[in-house]
C-alpha cells in the first residue's frame, strides 16, 4: 500500500503540476485580475531608490511604530489607523531588487514539489477511507478540493483585498489541480484502502 501511495503521489503531482503549467501558460487563469501601473517607471525608480537592495515584504501604509513595538505602542497606533486609511492608498507589496528572475529551474522545482507532497498527502489520507465506489471517492477528493481552494484565497481577498475575480481565478486552479491528482490517486489506489488491506491481511 506504501508503495501505491507513493506513486499515487507521484503521478498525482506530474498531473497537478501539468494542469497548473497549463492554467498559467495556455488559459487566462494566470493573470486573470492582474493589472500593469500606469507609467510605472516612475513608480519603479521610486521603490529601487527607497528599497534599494533588500526584498522585502511591505504593508501601506505602516503603523508608525517601528520595529518591534509594544502592545501599548500598537494598540494606540491601530486607533489611529483609520484616519490613515482615510487619506492615503493602501495596500501589500512583495519587493524584489533588480536582477529577479521570472522563471528559473529552482522555482519549477519547487513548485513541482509542492504539488507533490500536495498530492501525496492527498492519496494518504484517500487511502485511510473506507471509501470503494467512484462516486465516494470523488467527493471526499472535491471536499478536499474545497478546503485547499479557500484556505488562503478567502482571507487574502477579505483581509488584504485581492481582486474577486483574481480570487476566483486562483480558486478555480486550486480547486481543478486537486480534482485531477484525486483523480489519478484514487485510480491507483482502486484496489482497496489501507484498512481492507489490513483486514484482508489479518
Amino acid at each position: 500500500m506504501a508503495k501505491r501511495v507513493l506513486l499515487a503521489g507521484v503521478l498525482g503531482g506530474i498531473a497537478m503540476f501539468l494542469w497548473s503549467s497549463v492554467a498559467h501558460m495556455v488559459l487566462p487563469l494566470g493573470m486573470t485580475g492582474v493589472q500593469e501601473i500606469p507609467n510605472e517607471q516612475g513608480v519603479l525608480s521610486a521603490m529601487q531608490t527607497q528599497l534599494g537592495g533588500a526584498t522585502g515584504f511591505y504593508f501601506f501604509p505602516g503603523m508608525g511604530v517601528g520595529a518591534n513595538p509594544t502592545h501599548e505602542q500598537q494598540r494606540a497606533a491601530m486607533q489611529q489607523y483609520d484616519q490613515k486609511l482615510a487619506s492615503n492608498p493602501s495596500g501589500v507589496l512583495i519587493y524584489h531588487p533588480p536582477g529577479e528572475k521570472s522563471i528559473t529551474p529552482r522555482k519549477l522545482g519547487m513548485e513541482f514539489l509542492t504539488e507533490f507532497l500536495e498530492a501525496l498527502f492527498l492519496a494518504f489520507l484517500l487511502a485511510q477511507t473506507s471509501l470503494t465506489s467512484f462516486m465516494s471517492r470523488l467527493g471526499f477528493v472535491v471536499v478536499a478540493a474545497l478546503m485547499a481552494a479557500i484556505t488562503t484565497n478567502i482571507p487574502y481577498w477579505n483581509w488584504y483585498g485581492f481582486p474577486s475575480n483574481y480570487t476566483a481565478a486562483y480558486m478555480t486552479i486550486e480547486f481543478v489541480g486537486y480534482v485531477v491528482a484525486g483523480l489519478v490517486a484514487a485510480a491507483v489506489l482502486k484496489r482497496g484502502s489501507a484498512s481492507q488491506v489490513l483486514a484482508k491481511a489479518a
